[in-house]
């Protein structure tokens, strides 16, 4: 299986406490698709939402590919995540029962197919992210002390 990342969401994980990752296909027109062959993907500000009983990735910016000219796409609109039945009715379930948030955390290619790895989240709190901060600054420091003492 060769997996090809474009883009990763990297605020998702300072913002929200992934408790459960899973992974669905995209559907894309051609120029989507070429655009992100080129790395043009932005996941910051994006989020997935169930409306319809279908799944829905919402304000993911896929940049204009230039050579499609009048045929392309528009950049933030709305695409359609395909996974099973039972898996979304679970999700929706999850979603309106504990106030969970499902946050696209990467997209990449696998076996020519662009999927998009989502995350079942739990915002964060400031003084949860305050944490992750120093939680980070030390092992940051205890990494730097231990190479010290290897040389």
């Amino acid at each position: 299986m060769a997996v090809k990342i474009i883009c990763k969401n990297k605020k998702a994980f300072f913002n929200y406490e992934i408790i459960e990752k899973l992974e669905g296909g995209l559907v894309l027109v051609g120029s989507e698709v070429k655009a992100l062959r080129e790395g043009r993907g932005n996941l910051s500000d994006s989020y997935a939402t169930i409306s319809r009983g279908e799944l829905w990735l919402l304000n993911a910016h896929i940049s204009h590919y230039p050579a499609a000219n009048q045929f392309n796409h528009e950049e933030l609109r709305e695409r359609k995540i395909l996974m099973q039945r039972r898996e979304i009715d679970r999700l929706m379930g999850k979603i309106q029962e504990k106030g969970l948030t499902l946050v696209p955390l990467s997209l990449y290619f696998k076996n020519g197919r662009v999927k998009v790895e989502l995350g079942l989240g739990k915002g964060k709190k400031l003084h949860d992210k305050r944490e992750t901060n120093k939680k980070r600054e030390s092992d940051r420091e205890i990494r730097r002390v231990t190479k010290l003492k290897q040389r």
